[in-house]
């Protein structure tokens, strides 16, 4: 896909929102940064796990990464078009993963809005967690952001069959954060800075445990306690990205990004 010169606002707008291509050239961008996000923390597992986003527009097409290339190597022009049965509608040099279409396009083929992204990593402290029998407790501020709103999806294997995109869609329900049983985590969002927040939440919730109970027993909260923490932090976070949902946070990263190497811009 050609790259425009002009460089657009990567936060602060509605890519949806935005004529079609324009759209798109912002969500490429977006989604390259949060690749290298997930590399600069270290949530990267070899070349697997995937970030995908809805392109703006009438057809139902996401992007993905290419399969076979480290997270650090992902831009925004090399990311793949792919529809809802893991067809590739433009010309790319790179295939995809087939397990990661399973994942993504099962939450993707429901159109919502609130799912425009979806993120799943197999990091350590996110395959311990989803490991653990009772999951993630109440026990860290950033862990109640998802008290009584974090699905659980069985294990069933690698994701190679079809099938079971109805399960995991059904296991997500009305949330937007899911457990994979002894697998790793899944977040969506209606914008790319909106689900990186909820995954950097997630991930952090899920490390905090991991050494708390290294260390001793774990202090968990109260369900009115947590419940109340957990809406304190959503409307935090509404009030305070008038924007949208970690717009703030991801604009702060992206300079980090560009500190460094701004090659996922191209």
């Amino acid at each position: 896909m050609d790259m425009p010169i002009t460089e657009l606002p990567l936060t602060g707008t509605d890519v949806y929102a935005m004529p079609r291509e324009q759209g798109e050239w912002v969500l490429r961008r977006q989604l390259a940064a949060a690749y290298r996000l997930v590399d600069h923390f270290g949530w990267t597992e070899l070349i697997y796990g995937h970030l995908t986003a809805r392109v703006p527009g009438d057809a139902p097409h996401f992007l993905i990464n290419p399969f076979g290339l480290n997270y650090d190597e992902v831009t925004a022009s090399n990311l793949v078009k792919i529809d809802l049965d893991g067809n590739i509608v433009e010309p790319s040099p790179h295939p995809v993963n087939y397990a990661g279409f399973v994942i993504h396009s099962a939450i993707h083929m429901a159109h919502a809005s609130r799912h425009r992204v979806v993120m799943h990593t197999h990091t350590r402290a996110g395959m311990a967690v989803c490991a653990l029998k009772d999951g993630l407790k109440p026990i860290s501020m950033v862990s109640t952001a998802f008290h009584g709103k974090l699905s659980q999806h069985d294990y069933e294997g690698p994701s190679l069959d079809l099938d079971e995109r109805g399960r995991l869609l059904k296991n997500l329900g009305d949330n937007q954060a899911m457990m994979l049983r002894n697998h790793g985590l899944l977040v969506t969002g209606r914008s790319v800075p909106e689900a990186f927040l909820r995954l950097y939440r997630l991930e952090r919730a899920c490390q905090i445990q991991i050494d708390a109970a290294a260390a001793g027993a774990l202090n968990v909260m109260g369900d009115n306690l947590a419940a109340k923490s957990g809406a304190d932090m959503d409307a935090f976070s509404e009030r305070e990205s008038a924007n949208g949902m970690g717009d703030l946070e991801f604009a702060a990263l992206i300079r980090k990004l560009d500190k460094t190497d701004s090659s996922w811009r191209h």
